[in-house]
């Protein structure tokens, strides 16, 4: 059993890291509502252009519509786009979109290169030794279209240049402050899955007549790129809210189970007190009775 003096150190050391988890959660508290505030401003208006995408991708002859509508005959080269945290002490929420990354990712029959989003999502990909193209990291707290649209602009030139031939994006949607499900969305070319399709432009009439002014190609060249970028955007809104989620409760959890390590080593430090005071009271008496055995022998 450790000395008093050593459970002292440790116990004052808990107490310590209990301080620091404690202000980290009050910390990632603030900021999570302020995410959240971001994500909810933003995801309608997401929601609404990834509708309007969806539209177009099912017009029937999109191929001439546009580039970034064209499916490629055939799949040489895939380019996922992951969005993690810069920052740990999140619990699994860097190691969870990984995981759901090379899950789907490891097994593919042609080459995948990535664009990392985020310090800890790309050394986890230099570690499993993955090719990345590209790197974003120390986006600001609070990031605007225009602090993100590079990455969309990447995702797009390199689609639309040839090097790649489809482009994935992989980032933790977020549900609630407990809850963060990672999410792989296909980004070029668009596609309308059943369920979109039901939603988006089987409930109009597909040989609908439609106008475009001043041209459709011009349109079409501004809104789809556009668009493109910002399910980037909200991408990493939705990522942002999911870490400072993520951050909260696992500073929660360590802030509990520093104070039940406290309470563990307080124990410990009375028994071992306790011990220590049974030691000397024994020494005291064991001398005692060799001081009156010594004595009686006179």
């Amino acid at each position: 059993m450790s000395s008093a003096r050593e459970m002292r150190m440790r116990i004052r050391s808990v107490k310590n890291i209990a301080q620091v988890t404690r202000a980290l959660e009050a910390v990632s508290a603030s900021k999570v509502r302020k995410a959240m505030a971001a994500v909810q401003a933003t995801r309608p208006y997401a929601t609404k252009a990834w509708q309007v995408l969806t539209h177009i991708a099912g017009q029937p002859g999109k191929e001439t519509l546009h580039p970034l509508l064209t499916r490629r005959a055939e799949v040489r080269k895939t380019l996922v786009v992951v969005i993690s945290g810069d920052r740990g002490l999140a619990g699994a929420y860097n190691a969870n979109i990984i995981r759901f990354v090379s899950q789907h990712f490891d097994t593919s029959p042609h080459p995948v290169v990535y664009v990392a989003v985020g310090r800890k999502g790309r050394d986890m990909l230099l570690r499993r030794r993955k090719q990345i193209i590209a790197e974003f990291s120390n986006l600001p707290a609070a990031p605007s279209f225009a602090d993100v649209s590079a990455i969309g602009r990447l995702a797009v030139d390199e689609f639309l240049r040839g090097e790649v031939d489809e482009v994935w994006l992989a980032y933790t949607d977020f549900v609630n402050i407990v809850k963060q499900e990672p999410v792989l969305k296909k980004l070029l070319p668009l596609e309308v899955h059943r369920d979109e399709r039901v939603e988006t432009y089987e409930t109009v009439h597909l040989h609908a007549a439609y106008i475009y002014e001043p041209e459709e190609r011009q349109i079409l060249d501004e809104i789809v790129p556009r668009f493109t970028a910002l399910q980037v955007y909200q991408a990493i809104l939705e990522s942002l809210a999911s870490e400072h989620a993520a951050r909260m409760v696992a500073m929660r959890n360590a802030t509990d189970n520093a104070v039940e390590l406290v309470g563990y080593l307080q124990l410990m430090y009375n028994k071992a007190r306790q011990q220590s005071i049974t030691n000397d009271l024994l020494d005291i008496a064991g001398g005692a009775e060799a001081l009156a055995q010594a004595m009686s022998q006179r």
